[in-house]
C-alpha cells in the first residue's frame, strides 16, 4: 500500500472566534503535483503553515509521509522540515549576505548532507552554471526563483510546498518558473504542492484543488467541498 505524501484531515484553524480553515482535508501521492488556487484571505497560506508544522490546527490531523505532525513533536517537526520538505516563496527568501552557491548548500547541510557538488549540480541544472559566486541581488527576479527551486530540490525532499511562487514575477518569467519546477520535480518523483490566486498554475497540475473561505473544494470532482463537521457537532 503507497502511503500519500500528505494525509490532512478536518483541518480547523480558529483565530480570536474567525475560522481561517473550516475543516479542509487532502491527500497528496507520491510524485504529484496539485495546483490549490484562491483568492487572498481564502486560506491557502495558513493550510501551507501547518502541512509545514509551523503552526498547529485547532482542530485536525496531518500526516507526512505516514507521520503525524502532531506526534512528532516540536524536535520532530523541525527535523522533517530540514530532511522531508522543500519550500519556494513568493519573495524567493534567499540570504542576502550568502552567494547563490551558499543559499543552495546551506539547505544540504541543515539536512546533514555534506556535498557541495550537489549544490553546484542543482543550479547547473536550473541555468545557474558559473553564477555560483554572485549574491541575491545581482540577480533578475527569474534567476533569484531559480536559485529558490536549486534550493528546495537540491535535498530531494518528499514534498516541495509552493507559496505564490509566481507572484513576484511577470507573466512570461513566471510561466517559464512554473516550467521548470514542475518539470524537475516529475523528473524527480516529488510530491509539489503550489498555492497561487492566479489560474496559470492549473495548466501545469496533475490534479487541481480551490479553496473558498476556508473550504477545499475538488475542482475535478464538480466543486464538492472537501470538509468535515464544526467542532462541536
Amino acid at each position: 500500500m503507497n502511503v500519500p505524501v500528505i494525509s490532512a484531515r478536518d483541518l480547523w484553524k480558529i483565530y480570536d472566534h474567525n475560522a481561517a480553515l473550516r475543516g479542509a482535508g487532502m491527500e497528496i501521492a507520491r510524485g504529484e503535483v496539485v495546483a490549490l488556487i484562491g483568492k487572498s484571505g481564502s486560506g491557502k497560506t495558513t493550510l501551507l503553515n501547518l502541512l509545514a508544522g509551523l503552526d498547529r490546527p485547532s482542530r485536525g490531523t496531518i500526516e507526512v509521509e505516514g507521520q503525524n505532525l502532531e506526534r512528532l513533536g516540536e524536535k520532530g517537526r523541525t527535523l522533517l522540515r530540514r530532511n522531508r520538505l522543500g519550500f519556494v516563496f513568493q519573495f524567493f527568501n534567499l540570504l542576502p549576505t550568502l552567494t547563490v552557491f551558499e543559499n543552495v548548500y546551506l539547505s544540504l547541510e541543515l539536512a546533514g548532507i555534506s556535498s557541495p557538488e550537489n549544490a553546484r549540480e542543482a543550479l547547473a541544472k536550473l541555468g545557474l552554471g558559473g553564477k555560483e559566486r554572485r549574491y541575491p541581488h545581482e540577480l533578475s527576479g527569474g534567476e533569484q526563483q531559480r536559485v529558490a527551486i536549486a534550493r528546495a530540490l537540491v535535498k530531494k525532499p518528499a514534498l516541495i510546498l509552493a507559496d505564490e511562487p509566481t507572484g513576484n514575477l511577470d507573466t512570461t518569467t513566471g510561466r517559464q518558473i512554473l516550467e521548470i519546477l514542475t518539470t524537475r520535480c516529475r523528473e524527480s518523483d516529488m510530491s509539489l504542492l503550489m498555492v497561487s490566486h492566479s489560474p496559470t498554475a492549473t495548466g501545469f497540475a496533475d490534479r487541481v484543488l480551490s479553496m473558498i473561505d476556508g473550504v477545499i473544494v475538488a475542482a475535478d470532482t464538480g466543486g464538492a467541498p472537501m470538509h468535515g463537521p464544526a467542532p462541536g457537532r
